[in-house]
């Protein structure tokens, strides 16, 4: 018999809001008997229907609501809803060939991720109940997109927490070590075997061709530069790029994507950006641009504290470090480090560095990575445009 759960008294109203996750500590019983990864219904503390999602008894994340009405789970319902969201994408980002085509919750599909890269895509699955239906998604894919290739990247810590083994590989097809792709009319090389995440980060892609109006005849510093995409929306406006990251293998690929647009004024820096700020401030240098986008420095409630030292700490010295009347684009992709904690945090950071600071945008991610109102996990980036004066 199919496991019933029931929540407890009040608990379903965030769920019909639109919220997918129930928490196993939300639930008053569970009716029933099935295997982790089974389709469970959702059903109110009196009985009322809820939806129905898959249950893993060994994730706090018991059930992930994603029908809500008499649908019939299985490959029809994914290519329904993967062709939904391809939908809004190509109205978006019409002749594109890189963007997020479907984001989890955010598209009903709850963990659930596929990134497209040419004719090419890269997926995530992060929770048992969907890997356990991969062939079905691979199938709907291939239905709907005919590609060349599917990568699963099944490396992220999460799948652990689910009794998933971390695991890429080729799903489909054949896929390449590099897939050249064009963003904001710059062609990039994405490893999607060995690079951030699914390959790149796409839900910053509308920001970094917003940095380019900052980046006029500038002497730009870009920060935990990844595999180069702020830094070489800046090098189309700027004077000089300078590309810091720890990782040799991002400074590579950005060097890579540096050749392939032909720009000769971008320098790479091997070093751990926290020092490397701190040593441009003793050497007295300055720059008009400094760009912040580092990984998230929380991912958990209990490290929020930790997290906004950190980002304190690298925003005095960035704020340090331009020159009067330049810009300071600041980013954090965690969402338990919100916006007001952010600006809490930007406003020390301006009285600490003795900067009187001015916000000119503030921005979201990409809408590839829609957020979903009654999920606050679904809005995670911030990026803040400051003129430092």
């Amino acid at each position: 018999m199919p496991y019933q759960v029931y929540l407890k008294r009040g608990e379903e109203k965030r769920i019909l809001a639109g919220h997918s996750w129930v928490y196993a500590n939300e639930v008053a019983k569970i009716e029933g008997k099935d295997k982790n990864g089974s389709l469970a219904e959702v059903l109110s503390f009196d009985g009322r229907y809820i939806g129905k999602g898959y249950i893993n008894h060994l994730s706090k994340i018991l059930v992930r609501v994603f029908i809500r009405g008499n649908e019939e789970e299985g490959e029809e319902l994914f290519c329904e809803r993967i062709s939904r969201a391809a939908a809004l994408r190509e109205k978006l980002f019409e002749g594109s060939d890189c963007y997020r085509l479907v984001f989890a919750e955010a598209d009903d599909l709850p963990a659930f991720i596929c990134d497209k890269y040419g004719d090419y895509f890269s997926v995530e699955i992060l929770s048992l109940g969907m890997d356990q239906r991969r062939e079905m998604l691979v199938n709907a894919l291939v239905k709907l997109f005919s590609p060349k290739g599917i990568y699963l990247r099944g490396d992220a810590p999460v799948r652990r927490k689910e009794g998933l083994p971390l695991e890429n590989c080729v799903l489909y097809g054949e896929v390449p070590d590099k897939i050249l792709v064009t963003e904001n009319g710059l062609r990039m090389s994405v490893d999607v075997k060995n690079g951030q995440k699914t390959g790149y980060f796409l839900d910053q892609k509308e920001n970094r061709f917003a940095l380019r109006r900052y980046c006029k005849d500038a002497r730009v510093l870009d920060c935990f530069c990844n595999s180069g995409g702020f830094s070489l929306n800046a090098a189309t406006a700027a004077r000089e790029v300078t590309a810091v990251d720890i990782s040799q293998f991002a400074l590579d690929n950005v060097e890579e994507n540096a050749r392939l647009n032909g720009f000769e004024n971008v320098t790479t820096v091997c070093a751990d950006v926290f020092a490397y700020l701190r040593e441009q401030r003793a050497a007295g240098q300055t720059y008009d641009t400094v760009v912040l986008d580092p990984p998230a420095f929380c991912k958990s409630a209990a490290e929020v504290q930790d997290a906004y030292r950190g980002y304190k700490d690298i925003n005095i010295s960035a704020m340090k470090l331009v020159k009067r009347g330049g810009f300071l684009l600041t980013c954090s992709c965690s969402h338990y480090m919100t916006q007001p904690l952010f600006e809490k945090m930007l406003r020390e950071s301006a009285r600490e560095a003795g900067r009187r600071v001015k916000v000119l945008e503030v921005r979201v991610q990409s809408p590839d990575h829609p957020a979903l109102l009654a999920a606050e996990e679904t809005s995670y980036l911030k990026a803040f445009y400051l003129q430092v004066e």
